[in-house]
């Protein structure tokens, strides 16, 4: 198998320009081991005409035993990907091998892929890859993020290329790239939810098809929700539904693309955030009926089906009028954007206190909080955030890898786009 060949390399990389060299040597040596396989097929089979030739007095039984040994082989190959052109040079691999290799390049090399002929795009596109990565460990993460009403911006951060997003579809009327709208990446996809009219909807974004659909709306539809996903699977839970603040949540499974209630939290809560640590579900912060800010927390427990109330879990880190708690989770630790004080804070799980490590990037502008996005991003927390200038608007993203010491960030990309980031949504896959 190709693990055993001395070219694959680990999927952590020391610097973007050790990777963009390691992924073009992969993509070299895919094609090479595929060559490489068919010429092996090629010497067995002409090592059985040349046996059957010699056993075999004339032509027409040589032909019969030909046809026989390529039934043979036909019948005991897994899964063959395309025997419909005899001169395809991937027409005797199966899909199995094509899967492996594929889990050794990066997802950005997968549309090059896929162009090779229908077979490689139809293994793409049914996912069947995406699944195999997870079940392996295998997780690249890309950031996703809105400045503009439908349109979006892909980075992916460890190759430093930034990725084109077809804009999101419109509406009949103007009430969806309006309203509020919320955004979960889970799974393969990149879901957006928003209102129209007196409706709410959800726009999808695959990653295997890279078009956007409908997606399927919750069972208690809402918006101002917090949410987090784990392994093909999302939470939302809180938000609004007009004027009725929502204690309920909900679990998303994006295999099926379907919704499950889940037992309502303790406190009914609008504007929070929501993290995944230490295999559980948190709700941060957030703002009750009577438009106070709560700074307790709640904690959901996927294998007893139950909350539990944290107390002043969130104190201090936002206000009635500012944006949601920015909190992001790496290596099962829970760091905060404080945006007043334009600092990094780090949850001590022991005693329920925040720990300040020191100052968030020069230019991370916000307004009250809003337009800045503070998300995990694999090992990195990264920064998305910029200013308008005389030139128009700069985005920027700042990355740093939590040390134990204080925040030292990197400018990993800038882009001319709007200063102002309304959605962002990190993809692990």
């Amino acid at each position: 198998m190709l693990e055993d060949r001395p070219y694959l390399i680990s999927r952590v990389f020391e610097s973007t320009s050790e990777q963009e060299s390691n992924w073009s040597f992969l993509a070299c040596h895919f094609h090479e081991s595929l060559d490489s396989k068919k010429r092996l097929l090629d010497e067995e089979l002409e090592e059985e005409e040349e046996e059957e030739e010699e056993e075999v007095e004339n032509r027409a039984k040589r032909k019969k035993s030909l046809q026989q040994s390529n039934t043979s082989d036909t019948q005991g190959t897994k899964r063959p990907l395309d025997d419909s052109n005899g001169s395809n040079n991937f027409n005797r691999l199966t899909g199995d091998i094509i899967i492996n290799c594929l889990l050794h390049l990066s997802r950005s090399n997968y549309g090059a892929v896929a162009s090779v002929n229908h077979v490689f795009r139809s293994l793409i596109r049914s996912g069947e890859v995406y699944q195999a990565r997870r079940q392996l460990g295998v997780t690249e993460h890309w950031v996703y993020f809105s400045c503009s009403a439908l349109e979006w911006e892909a980075y992916d951060p460890y190759r430093g290329h930034w990725i084109r997003v077809p804009k999101m579809p419109g509406s009949p009327t103007e009430n969806f790239m309006l309203s509020d709208k919320e955004s979960l990446a889970v799974g393969t996809e990149l879901l957006v939810f928003g209102q129209e009219l007196n409706s709410y909807i959800v726009q999808r974004y695959s990653i295997l098809t890279n078009s956007w659909s409908p997606g399927v709306v919750m069972n208690s539809p809402r918006c101002l929700f917090g949410s987090a996903s784990l392994d093909g699977k999302a939470i939302v839970a809180g938000g609004t539904h007009g004027r009725t603040i929502l204690s309920t949540a909900e679990l998303y499974n994006s295999e099926t693309q379907t919704w499950e209630t889940l037992p309502n939290m303790s406190r009914a809560r609008k504007m929070c955030s929501g993290v995944f640590m230490d295999g559980k579900f948190y709700v941060i912060g957030g703002i009750d009926s009577d438009n106070k800010v709560l700074t307790c927390g709640e904690e959901y427990d996927l294998k007893r089906c139950s909350w539990r109330l944290i107390p002043d879990m969130s104190a201090g880190l936002n206000g009635a009028s500012g944006a949601p708690p920015l909190v992001a989770v790496v290596n099962n630790e829970l760091y905060a954007a404080h945006y007043a004080n334009k600092v990094v804070l780090k949850y001590n799980k022991e005693n329920n206190t925040w720990v300040t490590l020191g100052k968030l990037p020069e230019r991370s502008v916000s307004m009250n909080g809003w337009g800045l996005a503070f998300r995990a991003c694999g090992e990195q927390l990264i920064v998305i955030g910029g200013q308008r200038g005389c030139h128009g608007g700069m985005i920027e993203l700042n990355s740093w890898v939590p040390n134990g010491g204080p925040p030292e960030w990197d400018m990993i990309a800038s882009k001319h786009s709007g200063s102002f980031v309304y959605n962002c949504a990190v993809m692990g896959c």
